[in-house]
Formats: structure tokens, sequence, C-alpha cells
């Protein structure tokens, strides 16, 4: 894609931020700062996590394995296995996944200053009856 092409490819599938994650985690912080890249760094965690999730796999267990491989390896849900991603193919555009850190790190710098936000409240959901059952078919 043209943003490949622009700023490079880095390692896909959640794992190049779990990566920055662990690197972040290493930072000496304390108070609210602290409290602030606990946050960051658990939200860069969760793509990985999700896509673990929708494989069926718990999403904390592949995030902690991720983690403790070597630079570059990461989760492949369709194969269920851990592989050097650009090898495998599984790739991000660098600039895609840098803009997605700064958009999300900016939304949230905006809410925390923020004094007040409005949002919809969401109808109400009510659980569907069970269908009936259909005896003697086969």
């Amino acid at each position: 894609t043209k943003a490949a092409v622009e700023e490079g490819i880095v390692p896909g599938g959640g794992s190049v931020l779990v990566e920055i994650s662990g690197e972040l985690s290493k930072m000496k912080l304390e108070g609210e700062e602290k409290f602030g890249l606990d946050i960051v760094t658990k939200a860069l965690t969760e793509p990985l996590r999700q896509i673990a999730m929708n494989a069926g796999i718990d999403g904390g267990i592949v995030v902690n394995e991720v983690r403790n491989r070597k630079e570059g390896i990461g989760y492949d849900a369709s194969t269920n296995q851990y592989v050097d991603m650009l090898k495998e193919g599984i790739i991000d555009p660098a600039k895609v996944a840098r803009a997605a850190i700064q958009n999300a790190t900016s939304v949230a710098a905006l809410l925390l200053t923020t004094e007040a936000s409005v949002v919809d409240k969401g109808e109400e959901k009510t659980p569907e009856p069970a269908p009936h059952q259909m005896g003697g078919m086969y």
C-alpha cells in the first residue's frame, strides 16, 4: 500500500504493539504519569488479545507468550502458531500503526482534559424468547 511505501512495514497482528508496550513498561515514572503509562501499556496489548480471543484462545496467555519471545515473533491465529511475522507476510504499514497510536493518544488526552462529555444512552436490549421446539421433526 501507499502507507507501507512511505514509512515501511512492521510485524503485524498486534505483535509490534506488544513489543512497544514492553519497552514502555521499562520506564520509571511515578504518580499520575505512572498511572497513565500503565493504561497505555495495557491498551497496546489489546489488539493482539482480541485477535487471540476471536480465535478462541486466552488472550492473556498469547500476549505473555509473544512478550517473552524474541522480537518479530507473533501469534498467527490462522495456524495457532507463534511465527516470524515478517517471514510469514503478516505485516502492518508502519504509518498505520503509528497513526493509530497517535490518534488514540490524542483522543485519550482530550477525554482526560474535558470536564464533561455527552454520550448516547443507547437502547435497552430485551432478550428474545427461545424458539419453540418442533417435536417430531428430524
